[in-house]
């Protein structure tokens, strides 16, 4: 008897991104315009964007100085290539800008498209690093337990989501990568030993876990992260691709926590999402050798064609002026404490929130399993709200940085009125 397969479903010619096809095909919400902290769909609907799109939107929807930003550079030069003896202005000057932000002191900047773009960089750079300086046995690029760092070849290699390495026959895409312990310092300070320094590049960190759970540092871990690299001659990258440009309510959250990492990964918040942008914040040690005087210093082959682009650098230094004129930075310190606040007054009235967690303008609810976050999620957007769940069937609250006190406090009261009717079923 022959099996009977499942009917091909056609949809439209967009392939959805990190999508169980299937289940989102006729379900799908078509935002058409934004404003502010709100979203506007094709069907009529008005939401706000309690995640501020992937993280990103962190000055809101439709700033028309970001918009006049790229019209007026587009106008000028749209873009031109930063490779060899060419550059652009607004790249070198927005490199010169962030490099003044780092918190890597005399930091070097590479200019890419993206998050995972940057991860992919950033890894290279680091076995690059210790090839030239004759250490051949050190490839291994380490990261954690429940980690994400986009899904370019690298990213996907190094993920501590193992849905994100499955399928593709091999247990790493690139090899000679390992997961560590999300917080157990002294399971970490093992598996250094147990694999051996001497094979180790870098170990890869979110300062906090975004997309495993909105996950804030155990106290003392990254510091003891950090000092581990530092004796043992290991790369120490933190990924800042959520958590740059103020997400914590610091400018990079190696400052909020008193780090001084080799590299940074960098990308959304530099732009708020208005233009793809994204890029490494290099350490003297690891920039200096590739810089030497001499004909026989050697090339880091880094580069791809919008490296660098014109206008979405151009949209870049009008969102960090955004954010220095509406003192933005210091206005995710206040939501952050009545994030807290409510967060743990929810906390005590639904017994199906197991934790809560906060960092900056972070925010995750962890639900019992018989509460399920993607039920909450899709209830929620019927009210009018915009999350998402996220692994340990988490629900993600991360809003722009100019929500006021009432949204944020209405976003939460959403979450509680769809936990009673959870609660109740």
């Amino acid at each position: 008897m022959t099996k009977k397969l499942p009917a091909v479903l056609k949809g439209p010619a967009l392939w959805p991104a990190q999508a169980h096809v299937p289940t989102v095909l006729g379900r799908q919400l078509v935002v058409e315009r934004g404003e502010g902290c709100y979203l506007h769909t094709s069907d009529g609907r008005r939401l706000f964007d309690g995640t501020a799109g992937l993280w990103h939107a962190n000055i809101g929807h439709a700033h028309h100085a970001l918009a006049e930003a790229a019209r007026s550079q587009m106008l000028k030069l749209e873009t031109y290539h930063i490779f060899g003896r060419f550059v652009n202005d607004q790249a070198l000057s927005l490199a010169e800008r962030l490099a003044d932000l780092s918190p890597i002191p005399d930091s070097k900047v590479i200019l890419n498209s993206g998050g995972s773009d940057a991860v992919d960089v950033a890894c290279k750079l680091a076995r690059r690093h210790w090839q030239r300086e004759g250490r051949l046995s050190k490839t291994f690029i380490l990261s954690r337990e429940h980690a994400y760092h986009g899904l370019h070849a690298y990213g996907t290699s190094i993920a501590g989501l193992e849905f994100n390495r499955e399928g593709y026959g091999t247990d790493s895409l690139v090899p000679e990568t390992a997961r560590v312990s999300v917080d157990d310092a002294e399971a970490l300070e093992a598996t250094i030993a147990e694999l051996g320094a001497d094979k180790i590049a870098a170990i890869v960190s979110e300062p906090i876990q975004g997309t495993g759970g909105v996950n804030p540092p155990a106290p003392g871990y990254l510091e003891t992260l950090q000092r581990l690299c530092r004796e043992n001659d290991i790369l120490f990258i933190l990924d800042e691709v959520i958590t740059g440009f103020g997400r914590t309510g610091t400018m990079f959250a190696a400052q909020r926590y008193g780090l001084r990492p080799d590299l940074v990964t960098f990308a959304k918040g530099v732009t708020s999402g208005y233009a793809p942008l994204g890029g490494v914040l290099v350490s003297p040690k690891v920039w200096q050798p590739f810089y030497l005087d001499d004909p026989a210093t050697p090339i880091f082959r880094h580069g791809a064609t919008y490296a660098g682009h014109a206008t979405s650098c151009a949209v870049a230094h009008a969102n960090l002026d955004v954010l220095e004129s509406d003192n933005l930075l210091a206005r995710v310190v206040e939501l952050e404490q009545l994030l807290e606040h409510e967060l743990k007054q929810l906390a005590t009235r639904r017994f199906s929130v197991c934790d809560v967690r906060v960092a900056g303008l972070l925010g995750g609810v962890a639900l019992i399993d018989s509460v399920s976050a993607v039920a909450v999620t899709d209830a929620l957007v019927d009210l009018g709200f915009v999350s998402r769940p996220l692994r340990g069937n988490t629900v993600q609250i991360s809003p722009p940085f100019i929500t006021t006190d009432s949204q944020l406090t209405a976003f939460i009261n959403a979450i509680d009125h769809v936990l009673t009717e959870q609660e109740d079923k």
